[in-house]
């Protein structure tokens, strides 16, 4: 049996790079107006960069195996302790940072809405490039 893949909706791939953008966005702008110092900064800074390249490299890998494109156990394992980690030592350094409770739930939600958005930007990226190979690419819209 053949696999379906279906390539995303515009909406969707659309949706899904806002949400990347809008919770990135938003925590690097809280960042930087936060009244914290600078090396405080850049732990929440190397955290949003080391959660999103964990979850897609998660995303990535959970994909390969589904796909049976041979994914060592050791790296699969790396993946989710590396999630994981980033994930934990956000609540670590949020439970302990002398900010509002407010403060700390919106660095929290825009991080989830960074991870949810790099996750469904690498998932949308490879059903366009499976469907691409199944299908072939779709034609171009008209020029004007």
């Amino acid at each position: 049996m053949k696999p379906q893949v279906q390539r995303p909706s515009a909406t969707f791939i659309a949706a899904s790079w806002t949400a990347l953008m809008l919770g990135a966005v938003a925590y690097l702008v809280g960042l930087f107006n936060a009244e914290m110092m600078l090396n405080e900064k850049g732990y929440y800074l190397s955290l949003l960069l080391f959660g999103l390249f964990a979850a897609v490299s998660l995303q990535k890998s959970v994909r390969d195996r589904v796909e049976g494109i041979p994914v060592s156990a050791l790296y699969y394992s790396l993946c989710w302790f590396a999630l994981l980690s980033a994930l934990l030592l956000l609540v670590v350094g949020l439970w302990n940072a002398t900010l509002l409770l407010s403060e700390k739930g919106f660095y929290g939600m825009s991080y989830a809405l960074s991870l949810f958005g790099a996750v469904a930007v690498q998932k949308n990226t490879r059903d366009t490039m499976a469907a691409d190979a199944l299908y072939g690419a779709p034609p171009l819209p008209p020029q004007d």
